[in-house]
């Protein structure tokens, strides 16, 4: 698999380092004063300072599986196994989750957990996985 790569803008470098080093475990990268990399499950996520605006955007929501999902969205499909350390990790933190840990689509194909939390900045994150991988694109 190909790593992916993401750049987003964040209000304070420093708040970027805590949530996604601290929290959620991210390893650091290559940074400079204005722009931090981090290692997202093994994909490049970049946090670029940029100062708040006036009107900032909002989330919209979708409705999937009855839950109103939060977009835009980005995140990592993870093993059940990785999925449930970071779970725990979140739980661990006492950050609020948007959504909250769950199986959806339970018993069709497509069965996933998932879970959605909120970084420092706004940005909706999801993790999910799959119980037979094979169903990521079914």
């Amino acid at each position: 698999m190909n790593p992916f790569h993401i750049a987003f803008p964040v209000d304070d470098i420093q708040e970027a380092r805590k949530f996604y080093g601290d929290i959620m475990g991210c390893s650091e990268g290559r940074s400079a004063a204005s722009w931090v990399d981090f290692n997202l499950y093994g994909h490049q996520i970049v946090a670029h300072y940029k100062p708040t605006t006036p009107n900032p955007n909002s989330l919209h929501h979708n409705s999937v599986d009855g839950q109103d999902v939060p977009v835009p969205h980005f995140g990592v499909v993870l093993t059940m196994n990785d999925w449930q350390i970071l779970c725990d990790r979140r739980k661990n933190a006492k950050v609020q989750f948007k959504i909250e840990p769950c199986i959806r689509f339970e018993g069709e194909v497509g069965e996933q957990a998932t879970m959605f939390f909120l970084d420092p900045f706004g940005y909706a994150l999801e993790f999910k996985a799959f119980r037979d991988r094979s169903y990521l694109f079914k």
